[in-house]
């Protein structure tokens, strides 16, 4: 069995992280996988560049163009749309024509068209695609938030200057989508039950197979370490119970560091014992603009992309926060997990699916910055440590693993699953 995974990138984003993981769980478990992107970043074989061309970034630009334009010529929630106006038809490549199964991803700007899903669709090969997000089945939004549109139709979009009308870009979009998918069949996989949950509840996905299978990990690589080495090796305090937020952008108000700010704030307001004996660490894109409003002292790694790097970064830590407002299954809280490290989220998408509340971790309500204080308290001076790290490596020896993963995969491939519509 030879499978084409599809991303647009190889290793920028959590999808294509996600991606690179499948692909990996499957070449080791005797499926031969895959990747074709169109941005290649390492010089694996087993990945495969779209071929060179003008062209390429051009269909992002355009892409764009043309989103700007709806957005009467602003900026705002300029990245927050995908029309997928434009793209590359890798139909006559030769990954494709050689693939038994094509894997669709993240094909967003400028990867694939709708045109160019249609003609994958038309090819008589099985595809399925991995859900990393809602976009396949809504018109243009990768978050819907609080909008249910998505359910019957979108329109009135809310991404759209003035809230859009009954025949915006979004209801536009939706019919173009829904001629896409006309009459052909595909395996949607999302990478959690809340994801699969709410693609069911679209009209646009009607009567496609929607079922759900988590991202893997490698344990091979994110592992338990040693917390006093970690900690010298990256220059951060030995001395210190050591709170760790991590975003490829920081300042990406999705991910919520105001409410760490706050509950920062409210723990040194009601533990004052905490505030010399306590920082915060901060991976990601921009970091150093958001550390002056931490009341704890704060360490900014900027961004990171070495592997090894990063996995040290999760063995230094106590706990992992993640105060995300919209989540699938955030590899982060896995990868916290298989270093033995428990993790602190609100409750929204699939993170209750991760976190095992007050076992391994502990899921906040929502937008509730006293709770995500009182679970950042709980876990780093109430829990019992080892035990909670042992729950952490349990879950995702049970849940995660590369086996576990390619296993559920092949059985979709081969059509054995108990699938869901």
């Amino acid at each position: 069995m030879r499978v084409l995974i599809v991303n647009t990138s190889e290793r920028t984003g959590g999808a294509a992280v996600a991606a690179n993981r499948l692909m990996e769980a499957l070449n080791n478990n005797g499926v031969k996988a895959r990747m074709l992107v169109r941005d290649k970043e390492t010089s694996h074989i087993t990945v495969a560049p779209l071929p060179p061309s003008w062209r390429l970034q051009g269909h992002f630009l355009w892409e764009r163009f043309c989103i700007w334009l709806h957005l009467h010529l602003r900026r705002t929630h300029l990245f927050d749309i995908d029309i997928a106006n434009c793209g590359t038809d890798i139909t006559r490549l030769r990954e494709f024509q050689e693939a038994d199964i094509i894997h669709l991803h993240w094909i967003n700007q400028g990867m694939l068209s709708l045109k160019d899903i249609r003609k994958i669709l038309e090819s008589g090969k099985k595809v399925v695609w991995t859900m990393h997000d809602i976009w396949p089945a809504t018109a243009i939004c990768h978050l819907t938030l609080d909008c249910r549109r998505f359910e019957t139709q979108c329109c009135h979009c809310r991404l759209l200057p003035g809230g859009g009308s009954d025949n915006d870009l979004a209801a536009k979009v939706w019919h173009q989508k829904q001629r896409m998918l006309a009459g052909q069949h595909v395996t949607f996989v999302a990478c959690s039950e809340w994801l699969a949950g709410e693609a069911r509840k679209s009209d646009l996905l009607k009567g496609q197979v929607i079922t759900s299978i988590p991202n893997p990990i490698d344990t091979r690589i994110y592992h338990p370490g040693d917390k006093r080495k970690a900690r010298e090796a990256l220059g951060l305090p030995l001395d210190r119970r050591l709170i760790l937020f991590v975003s490829q952008r920081a300042t990406n108000p999705y991910k919520g560091m105001q409410y760490l700010t706050d509950a920062c704030r409210l723990l040194v307001q009601q533990h004052p014992d905490m505030a010399d004996g306590t920082a915060v660490v901060i991976l990601g894109g921009h970091a150093e603009e958001v550390t002056s409003e931490i009341p704890f002292q704060s360490h900014a790694l900027g961004y990171v992309n070495d592997t090894q790097r990063i996995v040290n970064v999760y063995q230094a830590a106590d706990v992992f926060v993640l105060p995300s407002l919209s989540e699938n299954l955030p590899n982060t809280i896995m990868e916290a997990m298989a270093c033995g490290i428990p993790s602190v989220a609100f409750r929204i998408g699939g993170i209750p699916e991760e976190i095992d509340h007050q076992k391994n971790g502990y899921v906040a309500q929502y937008q509730d910055a006293e709770d995500l204080a009182k679970g950042i308290r709980w876990t780093l001076c109430e829990a019992n440590t080892e035990t909670v790290s042992q729950a952490c490596l349990q879950k995702v020896a049970h849940h995660y693993s590369q086996q576990s993963v390619a296993k559920q995969y092949v059985e979709i491939y081969e059509g054995r699953s108990n699938n869901k519509l």
